[in-house]
């Protein structure tokens, strides 16, 4: 992923501090190494219908596009993660 264009985006949309809605898929066995690093977010799960994969939807109040980044960034460290 491109952090430098979608944080511009980022700061061109939304006004800071806000909510912001990160979306992801994880295999369910990696869900727990997500959820540790989402900790301070609201979270919200579904496991896929063979329970293979777990989308997870968090929201948490951000500062800044830097913030925001950085969530991606040390998800991004998860082993088969898709960030949506």
């Amino acid at each position: 992923m491109d952090f430098t264009k979608f944080k511009a985006l980022l700061d061109e949309q939304m006004s800071w501090p806000d909510h912001y809605t990160f979306k992801f898929v994880v295999k369910t066995e990696r869900k727990p190494e997500l959820l540790t690093l989402l900790s301070e977010h609201s979270i919200e799960e579904k496991l896929s219908k063979n329970g293979t994969y777990t989308s997870v939807t968090s929201q948490k109040l951000v500062n800044s596009s830097d913030d925001v980044v950085a969530v991606y960034h040390e998800v991004s460290k998860i082993e088969g993660i898709m960030s949506l």
